[in-house]
């Protein structure tokens, strides 16, 4: 009984529980702060496809996730999902839908372009933005269409990076393989700029339908076989591409040699692809934009993949994608707007319609759609992947990966961005902004055919077609190119300077190349254009290359590639050269320059008169009348050339000066006599002309090689026109330089430097190549725009030019030029000029110069009783002129007896340095003998000289009468 009693006690306490929680819920619902305002979204998406499955469970989560962390806002989402069933029309015609009968204020989709292309159009006309998070065609612009908001980056984002790849590895020439949707017509013109700005070129574009049968994709396959080129940029939805890239594979193009780049929608969704067409696709490079592995990141694939396997139990290969987040930050971005726009119900207009209106012109016009709209572009938060922030409608161009297809996956080789080009390390903070384009910064890299060496990008058809390479009729110069036709076997012989090289080129190239030499001719054997008219063909495509002589200049650069060039470069002019004969009479006069000449005089005569001035006053031929002593000035030191002086110096001044002139003078006729030697012995062969102003100033005829080249070069020079000729044959040359100007002839050639080489070769005893080297481009081999040849040719061309092969290829054709003298010695030798001497007279104008100097201090130190005399009446002029008359007296000297080694027993009587005193004070008389030599038979000895001074004698001979002082 009492148990009972506890049972029905209990009973009641719940029901009475369960009513007040019934009541409370009741009243918070009928409370207007707790109501919330829905906000309804359309969501359109191929729901059958892998993208869709994906994208719709990553909207679902993305709307729990943000209302489970945002509880207190005000606005819901409420979707509205339609299925478009991969058709462009199902998709309008469910945007049309939303729009009408459910009134969305957004719509989250579609996944494809086309399918986006008309529902933006209705988005506009309902002012429903329309948010698409995998419509990246750049044919769709937010910028036209407003109502269009791309929460991904534009495609067109990625041809910077596919160019990045293309530069870094060299690849001069692509081929594009696109779908014919407007996905995938979409990103052609924007890869086309992107790889013009490298200088590469898109040798050909491969449109695929999207439903293109297996045979056809082959059939197009084979045809790319056949092509030069190597390099694939395949832009195609995963549903194409997992047909083509097992065709691909299955025909042998996924071999070594070849390359295959794929866009960002495909690399995205490889994880997605069958096991079969991964393994049919390995060592392709592909770009993708770049996700930060976050924490956040990888929490949500965790949960992702559990609640998407749960919904998809069929599907093994589940892996998250970058448009699984973008749509994930969609509809976070979404409610927020919702949410900032206010919790005011949502309401549209009708517009004003007639009678027979359609559809579409019933179409209601919302209120909150342009407020949602500025909102969602003026956003900015933390994102799943990345932060939202939106740039003209769309998210701006970030950081790309790239990735190698490698076993049963990918794996990252590199990283992308705007700033910094490709680098191996992903490193947006660095402060130096240098882009690269380095294969260096790549990862390692397994190619097609399981390689790690880099495709060359190109190989020759495997159609085994041969290189055309056009060779012009040439009618002069035929050294450098001749074509001949055998009559007897009607076969075509192609020969010549220009051939040799190429020859020798295509020899030194890594790999083998087949061509052959056709000559551009007419069906009769004649000659079809000039080089002009075949450098076009070339362009046109309809030969593979040319050789030739042939000019490289900017304006044929324009429309074909040249390779380096393979002779000297220039334009110069060659003119007759003639023996000087008008001055060998003053020939002797040429081996010094003018200032050498003035300079030497001018020393002849300042040693001269040093000289003088020390021997003057001690040196009896040094004196004598004023004429005889400024004769002796110019005598003595002119003398010294032939060393033919006989005056005997006695002052050791003197002596020192004459030592060191002497030195000069010697260094001085040897040099004098070399030179002369030289200009007598070499002939004297100078040019005629020698520049272009002399040509010009004497009104004379110049001749050019006939061409376009040649004839547009000479307008340079602005000679007048009709004294230009054009003349063909190195024969022609010759004879109208013999001529001369004034003949019917011309003055000067103007020609590139190797016909004027082998001009000279014929006739260089008569002609010289003088004035400036007018520099141009020299001769290269002629290839299309673009061909991937030019880089290889042009390096096989160094290697020739700097061997032993060039030096017997110009022998063979140019010969010998050993019976040609070295013009460069013909001409005449320089004269000695005054900077050759200048130590030399440097060091005898000190010594001159200091002799002079201790002379006149010993001088004026001695009669210094002359200047400083205290006689009041004697001006400084009267001190100066008795100082000069002390000058001009001879000093006298004691004179010492030495015997003479002559037969005849004369001695001579020496003096040393005693000055005689004025005559008033001790007068001089010599009696007997006043002669300073005497005959020792007749005087053995001087008996005594007495100069008037105590105990001052000197013994003397005793038939000699003393001589007093």
């Amino acid at each position: 009984m009492k148990h009972q009693t506890n049972l029905f006690f209990s009973f009641f306490y719940i029901i009475c529980a369960l009513s007040l929680c019934h009541r409370s819920a009741v009243a918070q619902n009928n409370d207007p702060r707790n109501a919330t305002v829905p906000v309804h979204v359309g969501v359109v998406l191929d729901l059958e496809s892998w993208v869709g499955k994906m994208s719709m469970s990553c909207i679902s989560m993305a709307t729990s996730d943000f209302y489970a962390s945002h509880s207190n806002y005000t606005t819901r989402l409420v979707l509205h999902t339609r299925d478009s069933k991969n058709d462009t029309v199902a998709a309008a015609s469910a945007a049309l839908d939303l729009l009408k009968n459910v009134g969305v204020q957004a719509i989250i989709g579609p996944l494809r372009s086309a399918q986006a292309d008309f529902m933006v159009d209705l988005g506009s006309k309902a002012r429903v933005p329309i948010l698409s998070f995998s419509a990246v065609s750049s044919s769709l612009s937010p910028i036209r269409t407003p109502y269009f908001i791309r929460t991904v980056q534009n495609d067109s984002s990625q041809v910077k990076v596919i160019a990045a790849i293309i530069r870094s590895f060299g690849w001069r020439s692509a081929v594009l393989i696109y779908e014919d949707t407007d996905y995938g017509n979409g990103l052609v013109p924007y890869l086309v700029d992107a790889f013009q700005e490298i200088d590469t070129r898109i040798t050909y574009r491969s449109v695929i339908p999207l439903s293109a049968p297996d045979n056809q994709i082959a059939g197009e396959l084979y045809k790319l076989m056949t092509m030069q080129t190597r390099v694939f940029i395949v832009h195609m939805t995963s549903s194409l591409a997992s047909h083509f890239f097992l065709k691909v594979n299955e025909i042998g193009m996924m071999s070594e040699g070849y390359v295959w780049i794929i866009t960002d929608v495909l690399t995205n969704l490889l994880d997605s692809l069958d096991s079969s067409v991964i393994e049919s696709m390995q060592g392709v490079l592909g770009v993708k934009q770049y996700v930060a592995k976050t924490k956040d990141i990888s929490d949500f694939m965790v949960r992702w993949k559990k609640d998407f396997s749960q919904m998809n139990p069929n599907i093994d290969r589940a892996a998250l994608s970058i448009f699984g987040i973008r749509a994930y930050d969609t509809v976070w971005a979404l409610a927020i707007a919702a949410e900032r726009v206010g919790a005011e119900k949502s309401h549209f207009q009708k517009p004003e319609i007639g009678e027979n209106s359609t559809e579409l012109e019933n179409l209601v016009v919302s209120q909150t759609g342009p407020k949602l709209l500025d909102t969602i572009k003026k956003m900015k938060f933390k994102g799943l992947g990345c932060e939202f922030h939106l740039v003209d409608g769309e998210l701006p161009s970030l950081a790309f990966q790239i990735v190698n297809v490698i076993g049963k996956g990918e794996r990252k080789v590199g990283f992308w961005t705007p700033d910094h080009g490709i680098s191996r390390v992903l490193n947006m903070n660095l402060e130096k902004k240098i882009y690269s384009t380095s294969m260096v910064d790549f990862g390692p890299i397994i190619w097609p055919g399981d390689t790690s060496m880099k495709p060359k990008g190109w190989v020759i058809p495997t159609s085994g077609k041969k290189l055309r390479i056009g060779v012009p009729m040439k009618e002069r110069f035929t050294e450098f190119l001749k074509v001949e036709k055998d009559p007897l076997t009607n076969t075509t012989t192609v020969s010549g300077y220009c051939i040799d090289v190429f020859e020798s080129v295509m020899e030194a190239l890594p790999y083998a190349v087949p061509y052959e030499f056709i000559p551009y001719q007419t069906a009769d054997g004649r000659r079809a254009g000039s080089y002009t008219d075949l450098i076009y063909q070339v362009h046109l495509q309809n030969f593979d290359a040319m050789v030739a002589d042939t000019t490289i200049t900017a304006n044929r650069s324009l429309y074909v590639d040249f390779t380096l060039p393979y002779t000297e470069s220039g334009v110069t002019m060659i003119v007759p050269i003639r023996d000087d004969e008008s001055k060998k009479t003053w020939i002797f006069l040429k081996p010094l320059t003018v200032d050498l000449w003035l300079t030497s005089g001018a020393f002849f005569i300042f040693t001269g008169f040093v000289v003088w001035v020390l021997e003057h006053r001690l040196n009896d031929e040094f004196r004598g009348p004023p004429s005889q002593q400024l004769g002796m000035i110019f005598w003595f030191s002119f003398s010294t050339l032939v060393f033919a002086h006989r005056e005997k110096l006695v002052n050791n001044l003197s002596r020192f000066v004459v030592i060191i002139w002497v030195f000069v003078v010697l260094i001085l006729t040897s040099s004098y006599t070399a030179s002369l030697t030289s200009m007598l012995t070499i002939k004297q062969l100078l040019p005629t002309i020698t520049n272009v102003a002399d040509l010009k100033k004497n009104g004379d005829y110049v001749g050019h090689q006939k061409g376009p080249f040649l004839t547009g070069f000479m307008k340079q020079f602005n000679f007048d026109e009709s004294k230009v000729k054009p003349y063909t044959t190195p024969e022609d040359y010759a004879e109208a330089l013999l001529k001369g100007s004034g003949n019917g002839g011309v003055s000067a050639i103007f020609d590139e430097i190797p016909y004027l080489k082998l001009f000279l070769a014929r006739y260089c005893q008569k002609y010289t190549m003088v004035g400036p080297i007018y520099k141009t481009g020299g001769f290269g081999f002629v290839f299309p725009k673009g061909s991937p040849l030019v880089p290889d040719v042009s390096r096989a061309i160094l290697n020739v030019t700097e061997g032993d092969t060039m030096v017997a290829i110009e022998r063979k054709w140019f010969g010998h030029q050993t019976t040609c003298p070295d013009q460069s010695a013909t001409m005449a030798s320089n004269s000695l000029t005054f900077a050759s001497f200048r130590g030399l007279f440097l060091i005898a104008s000190i010594a001159s110069t200091s002799a002079l100097v201790i002379f006149s201090i010993s001088f004026l130190f001695e009669h210094k009783n002359v200047l400083i005399a205290n006689d009041s009446n004697s001006s400084l002029w009267k001190r100066l002129v008795a100082l000069a008359q002390r000058f001009d007296k001879k000093e006298l000297s004691v004179r010492t007896l030495t015997k003479s080694d002559n037969n005849n027993g004369i001695m001579t009587i020496s003096t040393s340095s005693i000055q005689a005193s004025p005559a008033s004070q001790w007068p001089l008389s010599i009696s007997n003998r006043t002669s300073g030599r005497f005959d020792p038979q007749e005087d053995e000895e001087i008996s005594s000289v007495d100069f008037g001074f105590p105990n001052t004698s000197i013994p003397s001979s005793p038939e000699m009468t003393n001589v007093n002082v």
